[in-house]
């Protein structure tokens, strides 16, 4: 498929807000059953939320390039019977509704109010309570953004529940590293346990992505060329794509792109986004805090190839006509 920047782009940037504010709330979490130290609402927390809110509002404006008609943006909603993009569509501005009221809890200090009482002992806040609302839709955006893909039953490369794991793994293992910067940044002393995190969740992304990597590699496709056109010679080679030029299928549905250049590509994503921040991510526990800046923009860099090469992966049928542009 031909990778479209505006959705790369939508798809990396919004996974790190929600995995940003997925690091915060555990954190709180932590902190709740006192295994971290408390951190400060307002340099902490709302700050934390606002830069998660940003994220995902970037993610939401550049998803406004890839419509031919943005004034009829609105009209995407319609099909969430059926559409995981109308879903998507609906659930992402939720996400930024909870995401900014769990930041505007925390800034006004409301997070110290009571709602009830667990187990007679442990007092649930408005915070929590907002946030863990706010961490169910967040997963539910995760699921619906991956199963616009997921569900594509003739892409058999989309079509497998790793799909749905690699966009969570991904959006937490960026947020989490997010969180290890922000944390460091503002002198929160959690930043290890951020770190820490973010290793697991950048070391279970890499295992899953690359078992998705071999799978797709071993895939043999139903039809061939000899069933495209019809033709039942075992030795059939095409030329050209039978027009002078190109063509929407052409366009729309190939990537035009050589093995080589994706191969570089696989090699260079698998570089930045899993070897080299697990590398920098555990130096940190050596002094050296200002990598975890380093660690993410390596990985953002390689998050935007690795979403771009997932699009190039998913093969449409049409292709097996439309094959040599001459």
């Amino acid at each position: 498929m031909h990778p479209a920047i505006s959705v790369v782009l939508l798809t990396t940037l919004i996974g790190v807000g929600q995995g940003l504010f997925l690091a915060l709330y555990t954190g709180q979490i932590y902190s709740m059953l006192n295994l971290l130290p408390v951190q400060n609402s307002q340099n902490f927390y709302a700050l934390g939320n606002l830069l998660a809110l940003t994220f995902l509002a970037m993610g939401l404006f550049a998803s406004f390039f890839h419509l031919g008609r943005p004034l009829r943006a609105w009209r995407s909603a319609s099909q969430w019977r059926t559409s995981w993009l109308s879903r998507e569509v609906i659930i992402l501005p939720t996400v930024m509704f909870f995401v900014a009221l769990y930041g505007v809890i925390h800034y006004f200090g409301w997070s110290e109010k009571q709602l009830f009482v667990i187990n007679q002992m442990q007092p649930i806040n408005l915070s929590l309570f907002v946030g863990a609302i706010a961490t169910l839709v967040t997963f539910l955006l995760f699921v619906s953004t991956s199963m616009i893909y997921a569900s594509i039953r003739f892409l058999p490369e989309w079509y497998n529940p790793l799909t749905v794991i690699n966009y969570i793994l991904l959006g937490g293992a960026s947020g989490f590293t997010l969180a290890t910067a922000f944390s460091i940044y503002v002198g929160a002393d959690v930043g290890s346990f951020y770190a820490l995190w973010a290793i697991i969740l950048t070391t279970a992304a890499f295992i899953t992505r690359s078992i998705s990597l071999l799978r797709n590699n071993n895939l043999k496709p139903k039809s061939n060329l000899r069933s495209a056109i019809g033709v039942r010679h075992t030795i059939i080679k095409q030329k050209t794509q039978g027009f002078m030029g190109g063509s929407f299928n052409t366009r729309e549905f190939f990537h035009n792109k050589s093995l080589d250049t994706l191969k570089i590509i696989k090699v260079m994503f698998l570089i930045l986004i899993f070897l080299v921040p697990i590398i920098l991510l555990f130096l940190i526990s050596f002094g050296l805090e200002y990598l975890a800046v380093v660690a993410f923009v390596s990985q953002y860099l390689g998050l935007t190839l690795e979403r771009w090469y997932f699009f190039t992966e998913g093969t449409h049928p049409q292709n097996l006509y439309y094959q040599t542009v001459a």
